[in-house]
């Protein structure tokens, strides 16, 4: 699996305008975000009468230097991280969009994606529309500027909304105004927060931390929030009875320190750690995490075992996520350069090797083959995570059905091919316990193989929500508030 998209938006008061202290922000706050994605990046900021951006394929300190940044002037801006689960990797498709219409200019930034993107896409095209990227994002923005045409910003919004079928966290600029949204099932991470005396929107709650902001709350499952230079006004566009949150960014794609929906994500990997090791106890002497995402329920399972933890694996953080070499011999070296087992550590230990997630199950195989091969006496494999048996269609790049090892082989079918002596996967149950939630409010498609909104050739959980249950935006003003 890989990481989604991260997106960021930052608006100050109005005499901030002549300055760069929000193009500043927003590259620091993309930086806090880069785990979210590594392909591309990109800012935005309006100066009170043109954009002006700066994109480029790579990692944030790779596109952006002072001199860039320090040339981006204005009051408000979005930014982005990619990865890609809708389009190519190529520079076209880099974030956020910036269109410019008669009406003003519209900037996007999205992590999610459509399932009705090619539909809505074709209908557009058989207008006359012409699209540059083959992103989902493009879509909305054209969507989007159709309809404020035609009506005021927030029922153009809503308007969009009622056509988008799966999952969005947009940041959007129109004309100076800060605008955030999240689709009716709340299905990826977005809240706000105070900013140097303005507001800022962002994917996690780090990037809050990280310009020293503080968290005012998540934006609301169907919410739309209207940021201006000195306050913001919500207003509850969708309605659904239940929401579909994405287990995974608890179980793998948050950064540990950050709050999603309310729950610390460190919090809830460690009781994800404490749930397998009651579920699953095994005699062992050490336990030991694969490093990174298997850290924290490493420690969980360890307290609650009374078992040691100790590091078998240290990992090479200067390895980039797109190296691939051809051939099984090479693609071992590859493991060995990203991951190294700490021999003295495992050398003659019984070892708990906790993972947050097997997929295909092949790095899982060469990574337990590494820690026998260092002398460990035994290696039992915890996974922080069910089984995986189903793909994502909702914004994370995961396998095929026939790549994904738990949809077609046992537990113990699994077990073998990855070399463990035993193997624990947790449960459904046990994993909502550790979120302190019902499953029905969580996004779980990927481990039941049933998903919230309608999907061709797969199963739906429950009805999609009628279009007649977006409100009207002006009976639907919620809160405001002022910096």
């Amino acid at each position: 699996m890989k990481e989604e998209c991260g997106v960021a938006g930052i608006i100050l008061p109005e005499d901030r305008s002549l300055s760069n202290t929000v193009a500043f922000k927003l590259y620091y706050a993309l930086y806090a975000l880069q785990h979210r994605g590594q392909e591309s990046t990109g800012i935005m900021v309006y100066d009170g009468t043109s954009s002006h951006s700066i994109k480029g394929m790579g990692l944030v300190p790779d596109v952006y230097n002072k001199d860039s940044v320090g040339c981006l002037i204005g009051n408000v801006g979005v930014g982005h991280v990619r990865y890609s689960t809708s389009g190519g990797s190529k520079i076209e498709n880099c974030q956020p969009f910036v269109l410019n219409f008669k009406g003003g200019t519209v900037a996007i930034a999205h992590n999610g994606n459509l399932v009705n993107a090619k539909a809505l896409k074709d209908e557009l095209e058989c207008e006359g529309r012409i699209f540059i990227s083959d992103s989902d994002t493009e879509v909305i923005g054209h969507l989007l500027v159709k309809e404020l045409i035609r009506h005021k910003p927030v029922e153009s919004i809503r308007n969009v909304m009622r056509k988008l079928v799966g999952s969005y966290s947009l940041v959007i600029h129109i004309n100076g105004t800060l605008y955030a949204v999240r689709d009716p099932f709340g299905f990826k991470p977005l809240c706000f927060g105070e900013v140097d005396g303005g507001y800022g929107v962002f994917s996690e709650s780090v990037a809050i931390d990280t310009l020293n902001g503080t968290l005012i709350r998540d934006v609301q499952p169907g919410e739309v929030i209207v940021f201006t230079g000195d306050g913001f006004e919500s207003h509850q566009i969708g309605c659904e009875p239940h929401p579909a949150h994405c287990v995974f960014e608890f179980i793998y794609f948050a950064r540990p320190d950050s709050v999603i929906d309310g729950k610390l994500v460190y919090k809830v990997r460690e009781n994800i750690g404490r749930e397998l090791a009651r579920e699953h106890p095994v005699d062992a002497d050490i336990v030991s995490p694969v490093p990174d995402s298997g850290i924290t329920s490493a420690i969980g399972y360890a307290r609650e075992s009374g078992t040691k933890y100790l590091e078998g694996l240290m990992k090479n953080r200067y390895i980039g996520r797109t190296f691939i070499l051809p051939g099984q011999e090479l693609r071992d070296t590859a493991v060995r350069l990203k991951m190294n087992a700490i021999h003295d550590n495992v050398k003659g230990k019984r070892v708990v090797l906790v993972d947050d997630s097997i997929v295909r199950g092949t790095t899982s195989r060469r990574i337990i083959d590494m820690v026998r091969r260092s002398g460990a006496s035994e290696v039992h494999a915890r996974v922080g995570s069910p089984a995986i048996i189903a793909p994502c269609y909702l914004g994370i790049d995961m396998a095929t059905r026939q790549e994904l090892i738990a949809s077609y082989k046992t537990i113990k079918e699994v077990e073998s091919l990855i070399n463990a002596d035993s193997l624990g996967y947790l449960s459904i149950d046990g994993l909502m316990r550790a979120l302190e939630c019902d499953k029905n409010d969580m996004c779980i498609g990927c481990l039941t193989g049933e998903y919230p909104v309608e999907i061709p050739g797969e199963n739906c959980r429950k009805k999609q929500m009628r279009l007649d249950d977006f409100n009207n935006p002006e009976d639907s003003r919620m809160a405001s508030g002022n910096s």
